[in-house]
């Protein structure tokens, strides 16, 4: 049958916000990412090369197209066709199913790069972080590119979307992280092994409303102290060395080289 007009146009229509909030609907494309979202996630139509089909037997989609590479080049986003496209739906992932007393949590304050936001859901999902909690104004995770980006962690990191400053005020009861250039150098910091941490935009960093909300503030030194450097770090960078920092002092806990 091959990969239609109006499936073409469907995939294409999800480079938009709209479309996708209205469908519910996202795009992943390429052999490893649809191999991983195909684990856990529900997958509403897939369209591959044949030689890709027989290459994955017991493929659970709703719809299965085998397409040709002139068909699949029309609907990629890519520069060059991959051998698989798929569309999946989107989780229905709400703040009720958090849990914030067990673990770390990462919150997103107005992060606008749809690949700064992909590769951070990556690195929450090799530190183990199962939760994100983003502000409105966030890069949507379900962007294409977004998606590209987390190579498959989107499948088992849970993305809310809501009022970030109400979110932190209704859970005071717990540690809040923020970096900033006043803030106590996170390598002499006690960290917990619980809390959340605040990660702010790549232009203005984290919002007024959102810092009256900050209880711990934190700073990543720069090397040797007093050189001249770079202004800042980007915010994927930074979240990987604040994670990385983390989880570090948490195992150093478990196996008993450090008191705190």
């Amino acid at each position: 049958m091959g990969l239609s007009r109006n499936k073409i146009k469907l995939i294409r229509s999800l480079k938009e916000k709209k479309y996708r909030d209205e469908l519910l609907l996202f795009v992943a494309e390429g052999d490893k990412l649809v191999s991983e979202l195909l684990k856990n996630s529900r997958c509403h139509f897939l369209a591959a090369l044949p030689e890709w089909v027989n290459a994955h037997p017991g493929i659970s989609a709703e719809e299965i197209i085998m397409a040709t590479e002139a068909e699949l080049n029309r609907a990629t986003f890519m520069k060059t066709p991959p051998p698989v496209i798929a569309l999946f739906h989107q989780p229905n992932h709400n703040a009720k199913q958090l849990d914030l007393k067990d673990g770390i949590s990462l919150a997103l304050d107005g992060v606008q790069d749809p690949g700064n936001m992909g590769t951070i859901v990556r690195i929450a999902d090799w530190f183990g972080i199962e939760q994100i909690i983003c502000s409105n104004d966030t890069a949507d995770i379900y962007n294409p590119k977004t998606v590209q980006a987390t190579m498959g962690a989107i499948a088992r990191v849970r993305v809310i979307y809501t009022d970030i400053a109400r979110f932190l005020q209704q859970h005071d009861q717990l540690p809040v992280y923020g970096t900033f250039l006043d803030g106590h150098n996170i390598y002499e910091e006690t960290l917990p092994s619980t809390g959340i941490i605040v990660l702010g935009s790549e232009g203005r960093g984290i919002s007024p409303e959102v810092k009256k909300r900050i209880s711990r503030r934190l700073y990543i030194p720069s090397f040797p102290p007093g050189r001249a450097t770079s202004e800042s770090l980007n915010v994927a960078i930074a979240a990987a060395i604040i994670c990385s920092e983390f989880r570090r002092r948490e195992v150093r806990m478990r196996t008993g080289t450090i008191k705190k």
